[in-house]
């Protein structure tokens, strides 16, 4: 009967302390059977591959690598509030864009400007130019309602997903525009190559666009520098660095101008 009964408490014991992971020589082992098999090793494979923007930094909780480009920073905490860091993600993507049609734009001018192809003003002086066929007045007017009731748009679509591609919300056109989710609109006019239509697992695309409107966005911001520097536009400023590498650099620059 001892025997019987110490036997009993032996097997509820073990069965008790299964619960928690066995640590042997190499870690973590799996024999636990309450653990599906390999689950614990893709865990640590995955906490230890995620790629951060300071290798070996721990990523704020809130920011647990599903968002596109999520590398963990966040300095000021602006993510903590769940609502705020949904905008704060449409706000980048919109600037993203905004920056990579902007950087496009001022290379592609700034380029018929150098060879002479056309007589355009630098991309910094371009606001102050007087056009033929509108005022400055009428061009400022047109482009605030363009702009206003694009945004509008857009945000009325964040805080209502697909409500701006219901039947009647564009003049009857808004199935050409089909909403895929907050900030990925499709359709043949704003996605007439057919790419990403599956936008929940589209990751490599979205991933790849917001690491090239955040280069653009760098990009503008040297755009400005460069331009408040050497007053110039940025393919002069290859064009001199190009004739002499070695002694025409941003440092040197900066520093000359300075002096």
């Amino acid at each position: 009967m001892d025997i019987a009964v110490g036997r009993g408490f032996q097997v509820l014991a073990q069965a008790s302390f299964s619960n928690f992971p066995r640590k042997s020589t190499f870690g973590i082992s799996n024999n636990n059977w309450f653990v599906k098999k390999g689950s614990v090793h893709k865990t640590v494979v995955q906490a230890q591959h995620r790629p951060t923007w300071l290798p070996g930094l721990d990523p704020p909780s809130y920011l647990d690598g599903t968002l596109a480009g999520d590398f963990g920073f966040d300095p000021l905490g602006l993510g903590e509030d769940p609502e705020s860091l949904k905008w704060y993600v449409q706000a980048e993507l919109v600037h993203a864009r905004f920056a990579m049609a902007g950087v496009a734009g001022i290379l592609f001018t700034d380029l018929l400007r150098v060879t002479g192809i056309s007589k355009l003003p630098v991309w910094y002086e371009a606001g102050a130019t007087k056009f033929d066929f509108a005022s400055t007045r009428t061009l400022l007017i047109v482009q605030l309602l363009l702009m206003g009731f694009v945004e509008t748009k857009r945000y009325m679509d964040f805080k209502n997903p697909g409500s701006q591609a219901r039947d009647g919300s564009f003049f009857g056109i808004e199935a050409s525009l089909e909403g895929l989710e907050p900030g990925y609109p499709g359709g043949p006019l704003l996605n007439p190559l057919g790419i990403a239509k599956d936008i929940k697992n589209a990751h490599e695309w979205k991933l790849k666009e917001i690491k090239n409107g955040r280069l653009a966005m760098v990009a503008m911001l040297g755009f400005f520098v460069q331009a408040n520097v050497t007053h110039v536009g940025p393919i002069d400023n290859l064009i001199k660095h190009l004739s002499n590498p070695w002694h025409t650099t941003i440092i040197q620059t900066i520093a000359g101008s300075s002096s």
